[in-house]
């Protein structure tokens, strides 16, 4: 193992490795144990060269970006988290055409948009999550998604390759792509976007933001909308009519608010938010017959 550490020291740099590093300070719902090695690389080539050491050495890695759409496991996560958000996200913008790196955070791209009067990014200013996870899931809200603005994408393959892919290449679905399925990592992607007005773009951005204010559970943490929608109906209306507002498990509850989302608002563990998630699941089947899928990945031992 030591071989390995001098390695992983070699290419990411002693001061940028942290071991048994807690997850807690690192998810948007605030549970998780530790990581054994949290890494912090800066360069697409430094990433790569990361995953192909622990590929060699056997060793599991996963990629973390800000946190959402994720629920660590309270014994941690075995191996490697290699952390792309915190220098791997920078954003250039030529014409209409904005390029981001995958640890960009969404808003800080909607931004950068609204800058350039940009139109066409405004329903990701209020997404908690970064670039890369929002292509591997085709992100979304209000009505448009990461499939109606991007052209492209760098992706990095199983054998330590970058290559691009197109829009169509991409295959991108409701809350999914190819891009999992492939065993991809997202490195960038390029998103074309029309001129606007700036005051209309900040105008509907602060209608967005009110209206998640108004309707969703900001004040607590959580991993954005907890379950898929199924087909023909809405989780948080079946959960929500299945009379589950506010049930608890622990430290974790259905939000009041907005029962599509499961919150942290009495320091839980992510096995009180697992079993909880579970509960919702089969009282909705069994009130409704319909199966709930969390949208939410899980990582680490459960």
């Amino acid at each position: 193992m030591m071989q390995f550490i001098d390695e992983l020291t070699g290419i990411a740099g002693a001061d940028c490795i942290l071991q048994n590093e807690s997850m807690k300070k690192h998810t948007t719902f605030r549970v998780g144990g530790p990581a054994d090695y949290y890494v912090t690389v800066d360069t697409r080539e430094k990433l790569r060269d990361v995953i192909l050491l622990c590929r060699r050495e056997r060793v599991s890695f996963y990629i973390l970006g800000n946190g959402s759409n994720l629920l660590v496991s309270d014994k941690g996560i075995r191996g490697v988290v290699i952390n792309t958000s915190t220098k791997l996200n920078r954003v250039t913008v030529e014409g209409t055409r904005i390029t981001a790196e995958a640890g960009c955070n969404l808003a800080k791209v909607a931004r950068e948009a609204l800058n350039a009067e940009l139109t066409g990014m405004e329903f990701a200013a209020g997404i908690p999550g970064t670039l890369g996870g929002a292509v591997v899931m085709n992100a979304g809200a209000y009505g448009s998604d990461i499939s109606h603005i991007i052209t492209e994408a760098t992706v990095l393959t199983i054998d330590g390759e970058f290559i691009r892919l197109s829009k169509d290449a991409l295959e991108l679905g409701y809350r999914t792509s190819c891009i999992e399925r492939n065993k991809y990592i997202v490195i960038e992607a390029v998103f074309e976007l029309k001129k606007g007005k700036r005051a209309e773009i900040a105008s509907y951005m602060e209608e967005l933001a009110a209206r998640r204010r108004e309707k969703q559970p900001l004040e607590y943490p959580s991993a954005g909308s907890t379950f898929k929608r199924p087909e023909g109906y809405f989780a948080g209306k079946l959960i929500e009519d299945s009379g589950l507002s506010g049930f608890r498990v622990g430290g974790a509850s259905v939000s009041t608010k907005h029962c599509g989302f499961v919150i942290n608002d009495k320091e839980g563990t992510a096995g009180d938010i697992l079993e909880l998630c579970n509960k919702i699941s089969e009282v909705v089947r069994d009130r409704f017959g319909v199966g709930l899928e969390m949208e939410i990945k899980k990582i680490g031992d459960f």
